[in-house]
């Protein structure tokens, strides 16, 4: 058996989801394993561009079985019309997608206290938060007593156990001075009958994908786990407060897919040429100057979730040395190589300096990260355009330098090379066949 992690290496936003979808052909099952609707995919195909959520990356290819496994957290209503809309464009997903009857469910409470309670600021910055109710729905499932799961949904006792947590969620936010409209959106009869639309329309989707993926493991499936969000941004490991609420690093990975270490063999690191970053939350090198409204602007580079502008900055090769040790990466793919190309010098941050001495780790506190300040190596740009190149020897030899120098600072080979949004758009180097990692199929 083969397994094989696309983790984002950064705040999110890597393009992950380009690189599982071009790589699910070579694969058995593509397998969602942590996150929320608060992720956004997307994927281009020719002349179409699909923008997934919940659905994972692989959906796209009909002979691929892609699994939403017990460390998601599901809004069903988002779900239903990701899957109806996928189905109007020919995709059909009732055809080769498993729900874990384990993964619990963002429920319509989760996103009035998401708006009414978690949206608060840290000394006056936001920490991020999609309003999404991804939160609120971790914190629940902790917490257990109010959690919903998806196996609620096929239980007899669904409607009781519904009703008694709406009850009580109406209650606590009431005591909290939630506004009454808020609270009629999450009246218990209301929210019973939602539950109920959910659990006929998701029926015979719903299953158990632990059972399911140790079973393909033992079989010597070839299996494609894809992160959400980034490294960065996990709960345990990131620059906390900012961050997600589960483990979107590597090390969330057997956990919320719910296999052990030894099935995984091999961990793609999906890291941007530059930085992006939305929400608050320190970012060493930011650039809030005219070079980063260019980057934005050349990279198109507002949220697929949430259409928030992200902030732009230099590739910092010491977070990214972090996640990658910390992920366990074995190569690197580095995305929108093309935005680049437009740029006279590049920037990269190889060390920080924090009160006056530097330092070459990324520190455990927001405040410490804020304080930092980035020393920078300065690399000449290529100025010549790479999106029609399709193989390493076509690339301007400025930007195999630059290449070259981010597998020193991070000390990873980089296997991937993307040049563009569309499939076609994407090189993949020596380092990637020494692991198999190619395409399959038209492109």
């Amino acid at each position: 058996m083969s397994g094989t992690c696309v983790i984002g290496l950064q705040w999110g936003d890597e393009a992950k989801g380009k690189l599982v979808d071009l790589l699910a052909p070579q694969f058995d099952l593509v397998v969602r394993y942590q996150g929320g609707a608060n992720a956004g995919h997307t994927v281009v195909a020719g002349d179409e561009v699909y923008k997934l959520h919940h659905i994972p990356s692989g959906i796209l290819h009909p002979e691929v079985q892609n699994l939403i496994t017990p460390g998601v957290v599901i809004n069903p209503t988002t779900m239903l019309d990701e899957i109806n809309g996928l189905a109007k464009r020919g995709v059909i997903c009732q055809d080769n997608l498993r729900i874990s009857e384990r993964a619990h469910l963002v429920m319509p409470w989760h996103m009035a206290e998401d708006k009414f309670i978690n949206a608060t600021v840290v000394r006056g910055e936001s920490i991020g938060t999609t309003n999404r109710g991804i939160g609120p729905c971790y914190r629940d499932k902790v917490g257990r007593t109010h959690a919903i799961r998806m196996t609620d949904l096929v239980q007899s006792t669904r409607d009781e156990r519904i009703g008694i947590v709406a009850e009580q969620k109406v209650t606590l936010l009431g005591n909290m001075g939630a506004p009454q409209e808020d609270l009629d959106e999450i009246a218990p009869d209301k929210i019973v009958a939602l539950a109920a639309s959910w659990a006929d329309q998701l029926h015979g989707m719903i299953g158990d994908t632990t059972d399911f993926l140790l079973d393909a493991c033992e079989a010597d499936k070839r299996i494609l786990f894809e992160g959400a969000q980034g490294a960065l941004l996990d709960i345990d490991h990131g620059t906390f407060p900012f961050v997600t609420s589960s483990n979107s690093s590597g090390v969330g990975v057997c956990a919320g897919a719910g296999v052990p270490p030894r099935w995984i063999n091999q961990v793609l690191g999906v890291c941007k040429a530059y930085s992006t970053r939305v929400g608050g939350g320190p970012f060493p090198t930011e650039l809030e100057d005219e070079t980063g409204d260019r980057i934005r602007k050349l990279g198109n580079e507002f949220g697929t979730t949430t259409g928030r502008p992200r902030r732009c900055g230099w590739f910092d090769a010491v977070a990214v040395r972090y996640t990658a040790r910390l992920s366990g990466v074995t190569r690197l793919a580095l995305m929108m190589m093309d935005v680049l190309s437009h740029l006279d010098e590049l920037k990269v941050c190889v060390a920080y300096e924090l009160d006056g001495e530097r330092i070459e780790r990324l520190p455990s506190h927001a405040d410490q990260i804020r304080r930092c300040l980035p020393i920078y190596e300065t690399i000449p740009g290529w100025k010549q355009p790479v999106d029609d190149v399709r193989s390493v020897d076509e690339f301007p030899a400025g930007a195999l330098a630059y290449v070259k120098r981010i597998e020193e600072l991070v000390g990873i080979p980089v296997g991937v090379l993307s040049v563009g949004p569309d499939r076609a758009q994407t090189v993949f180097t020596d380092a990637a066949a020494e692991l198999s990692l190619q395409p399959l199929g038209p492109q």
